[in-house]
């Protein structure tokens, strides 16, 4: 399918993270209207899987036969060094269809328009977009759709909004930098790693203590726990709940961070914002200019994921004490992922990823928010042998109680957490 054949986008744009191409399948699978990721050359997460030419055009193809568009990010902050074949590169990316790219850097905008003026151009959010005249300044400049600083409020975004014509796209899901908008330094300063090259170190994560320079070793009591301090640690943002505002707003895209979270966390997070965008839609169609309160299921979806807490960042201001996680890295999760489907049918055939054996109970994840629980009654290998465990990277075939007539294929399985796991 030509990108041209793709319908032009009449609501508000699911945007998803597609770290690798399994990631892309699955996202795809549970209802992302586009998605964004990185080939190997001149995008900002280095240690993600990232695409190769080849797996690009592949990633393209897949997407525009299910009418889901492709933006390609080429997000560094370039010195002149890293120009070098950029052009090409752009001119290349048009030619596999390429839906748009992503930019940070007025150099590389203008790249792009001299070399591939087909392709669209949205903003990156590292552009820093906090106010109406730098929105202006950049769809002068032909930007296409501005993803703004999370910085903003939500007065901010309507104000953005009412004196804008380029798309507006806003950040409703995932990791924060506790720098602006993930201009940061730190990595740089701490590790040698450059965030803006694509190489952040994330050292917003790490346990600090205070140590007086004439007391090397000696450590002062700052931690608010017996783990350490976590200055910098901001918990999740998470806008599920303020979806009927920003879609009011006439907020064109949502945008859900994560290219180089796994495959579960990705499918799950992109159908809970995909069943939650249907509802709010639906709802203001039918009463229009009426209060919309969300559920509470999809909230309730959403903390069986592992996170660090979650917050609305600066929607209604500037974050405070309570917007910060002390306690550690993560959260435990509630669910754990057990398996993709690669086929479906009475005896799906699973690519495990947290060991299976008969007599477990899982889940199957279905599109919407459906979940459907089944009894695992035996495991074979794909030629039918009989298997005690199916152990993680395997790939089995499942028979189940009861058997499910809705499996399809980058269905995702998934247990609930014992206690006492490791995973």
């Amino acid at each position: 399918m030509k990108t041209s054949d793709i319908p032009s986008k009449n609501r508000c744009e699911l945007l998803a993270p597609a770290g690798s191409l399994e990631k892309l399948r699955t996202v795809i699978h549970y209802g992302a209207d586009a998605v964004y990721l990185g080939g190997r050359e001149f995008s900002l997460r280095a240690h993600a899987t990232n695409f190769s030419r080849e797996e690009l055009r592949e990633a393209v193809a897949f997407a525009h036969a299910r009418q889901v568009r492709v933006y390609v990010t080429v997000n560094i902050f370039a010195h002149n060094r890293d120009l070098a074949g950029v052009a090409d590169y752009l001119q290349w990316l048009a030619g596999i269809g390429a839906d748009g790219v992503i930019i940070s850097d007025p150099g590389v905008l203008r790249l792009a328009k001299q070399a591939a003026p087909e392709l669209a151009v949205h903003l990156s959010t590292q552009a820093n977009v906090t106010n109406g005249q730098s929105a202006l300044f950049w769809q002068e400049q032909g930007v296409a759709q501005l993803n703004l600083a999370r910085e903003l409020t939500l007065a901010e975004i309507r104000e953005i909004r009412q004196n804008c014509a380029a798309g507006i796209e806003v950040f409703v899901h995932g990791a924060l930098c506790i720098s602006y908008s993930g201009r940061c330094q730190l990595s740089l300063y701490l590790t040698g790693r450059d965030a803006n090259q694509g190489d952040c170190a994330h050292p917003c994560r790490y346990a600090y203590r205070l140590q007086e320079e004439k007391r090397p070793g000696q450590f002062f009591p700052v931690e608010e726990d017996e783990r350490g301090t976590y200055i910098f640690n901001s918990k999740d943002l998470c806008l599920i709940n303020r979806l009927p505002e920003l879609v009011s707003a006439g907020v064109d895209a949502i945008k859900i961070e994560g290219r180089m979270k796994g495959i579960y966390y990705a499918g799950a997070i992109v159908r809970i914002y995909r069943a939650a965008l249907d509802h709010v839609e639906q709802a203001l169609a039918a009463a229009p200019g009426e209060p919309l309160t969300m559920p509470p299921l999809f909230m309730e979806e959403i903390m069986k994921l592992g996170t660090r807490g979650y917050t609305e960042n600066f929607l209604d201001g500037p974050p405070t004490a309570r917007d910060m996680c002390y306690t550690g890295a993560v959260v435990d999760q509630t669910y754990v992922p057990a398996g993709i489907v690669l086929e479906a049918g009475p005896r799906p055939l699973v690519e495990v990823r947290n060991r299976i054996r008969p007599g477990e109970q899982l889940e199957y994840m279905e599109q919407g928010l459906r979940n459907s629980p089944f009894t695992v009654t035996a495991v074979t290998t794909e030629d039918g042998r009989p298997l005690p465990q199916a152990d993680s990277g395997s790939r089995v075939r499942l028979t189940t109680e009861p058997v499910l007539a809705a499996w399809q294929p980058y269905g995702l399985l998934r247990r609930v957490q014992a206690k006492a796991d490791s995973h």
